[in-house]
């Protein structure tokens, strides 16, 4: 077997002496003389160097015969998301990896999920095989097995939920399959874990808690401050005080349709999360998990961008951008965003989710509504519709948005195909590159999304009285590949950058 990527241990070892956040996720240090993996922000002695092996995945870790850690938590450490655009194999296994981390595709334990996963990366199976062997040390499925047994290891500590139900909702199909995986990776069985782990139990029978965790810097006051001026009452609310944001939220995980709400917040001093789930949610926490680092962006490699972007936007380090937990409402705001202020958006979607979104009974005042659901937009008439301000070209753009979503035509998540969602996406009518562009950004997790025709973004990159300002955006633009997402973030947040070419100043 070829060996994985090599990475710097020496590099490794001194930030792991000095318990920097910074590397939390990037890499795994693993002890021979205890047979336990950490992550570099474990509070733990810090081992002798010659007893220290290095993974770039927990994966790696556990494939090479080590066990999780029970203090640090390696579930709870910020994914790794490198990302290139320009390395073949490397891409393969980016998107691979990012389709695997999600957890609406946990279900089918069978041999064809990686063929699934192959033909949809337009490889054969054998090829991505290979591929995985090469990059990381480890095949696909074995890589997904790691996933699902961090997930269940975290619901385990955190929650005082049914051993089975959270085999299932960890994507195992039995618990008999679970307890053997379990046993078989951890050397405890899932009752013994839990005990020596204390489980949290639920907050006055209403929420679930977890943590998930982060890299620093992350600018807190930035996020809670773009999620304030687009929330919506009813389905929304920021607190910047106390550091924390809710909302309502309606998924469909297989036939069935949860509803409930969350409340999510910052704890800086830990570079963590503390999320409480309602319990109409608890059943696919692991998706509602999933969610929320993608709508925060927890999974984001500050220094990574950084190293890109810090010449043009030197204040913009600690930005992220900020996604969605229901990428077809964002979707829908999207278009109603078209050629008009947020104010004026978030009015009219305000209007929206008052005509047609359901009510919800939660223990906030501040959160009664869900967004309106696709099956309730797709059928829409464009009385309803113009009667709340909404021109008839979005109209029309809104109904074929909840159609194609409702039909699953379209996929509005980090795992969907982003050249094929785009072109599809601006197929529709009423939706343009800034739409689609846009989507990609927040509900499709593009790092490389750039809405070139964004007036606000040519403003702030100082070509908006050029000929074709698009056209010099775009242009501008090549320099910040392929973080390009968070080059839009740090743009609209500065109004201007120290050098829009790239070039020196």
């Amino acid at each position: 077997m070829n060996r994985p990527d090599r990475i710097d241990e020496d590099a490794c070892y001194r930030a792991l002496c000095s318990h920097d956040a910074r590397f939390d996720g990037q890499f795994f240090t693993a002890v021979t003389s205890t047979g336990i993996y950490c992550r570099p922000v474990c509070r733990v002695r810090t081992p002798r160097r010659e007893n220290c092996r290095f993974f770039t995945h927990a994966a790696q870790a556990e494939h090479a015969g080590f066990r999780p850690c029970l203090r640090c938590r390696p579930e709870l450490a910020p994914l790794e998301r490198h990302w290139s655009t320009e390395d073949a194999s490397a891409i393969l296994v980016q998107q691979a990896t990012l389709w695997l981390d999600d957890p609406q595709h946990w279900q089918d334990e069978t041999g064809a999920m990686g063929e699934r996963l192959a033909a949809r990366l337009g490889v054969s199976d054998r090829h991505l095989r290979r591929v995985f062997e090469e990059r990381l040390g480890v095949s696909p499925l074995q890589y997904l097995l790691t996933r699902k047994l961090l997930t269940a290891k975290q619901l385990l500590a955190d929650t005082d939920l049914p051993v089975t139900q959270i085999a299932l909702a960890s994507g195992f199909g039995s618990v008999r399959r679970f307890n053997a995986a379990f046993l078989d990776h951890y050397r405890l069985n899932p009752t013994q874990l839990r005990r020596e782990t204390a489980p949290q139990a639920r907050d006055a029978g209403q929420a679930t808690v977890v943590r998930l965790g982060y890299r620093p810097p992350y600018d807190i006051a930035a996020t809670l401050g773009f999620f304030r001026q687009r929330m919506i009452e009813g389905v929304a609310f920021v607190d910047e005080q106390q550091l924390h944001l809710g909302q309502t939220l309606s998924m469909t995980v297989g036939e069935r349709v949860h509803r409930g709400w969350l409340l999510a917040r910052f704890d800086d001093a830990r570079h963590q999360i503390e999320l409480r789930v309602s319990g109409g949610l608890r059943e696919v926490l692991p998706q509602v998990i999933h969610r929320m680092r993608a709508a925060l962006d927890l999974d984001a490699d500050p220094g990574a961008i950084a190293a890109v972007l810090h010449v043009s936007f030197p204040d913009g380090d600690g930005l992220r951008v900020p996604g969605a937990l229901d990428g077809f409402e964002l979707a829908v705001r999207a278009v109603l965003g078209q050629q008009i202020t947020v104010a004026a958006a978030r009015t009219l979607a305000q209007r929206l989710v008052n005509r047609f979104g359901e009510p919800i009974e939660t223990p906030s005042p501040a959160l009664s509504r869900l967004f309106p659901a696709p099956e309730v937009l797709a059928q829409a008439d464009g009385d309803g519709l113009g009667e709340l301000g909404i021109v008839r070209q979005r109209q029309a753009a809104i109904v074929a948005l909840a159609r194609g979503v409702t039909e699953k035509r379209l996929v509005l998540n980090g795992s969907a195909d982003v050249p094929a969602t785009i072109a599809a996406l601006k197929a529709l009518p009423g939706i343009g590159d800034w739409t689609a562009q846009y989507i990609a950004m927040r509900a499709l997790r593009w790092p490389d999304a750039f809405p070139a025709g964004d007036v606000a973004l040519h403003k702030a990159l100082g070509v908006h009285d050029t000929r074709h300002p698009s056209r010099e955006a775009e242009a501008a633009s090549l320099a910040w590949k392929p973080w390009r997402s968070y080059a839009v973030v740090r743009a609209w947040s500065a109004g201007r950058v120290a050098s829009p070419t790239g070039a020196s100043a």
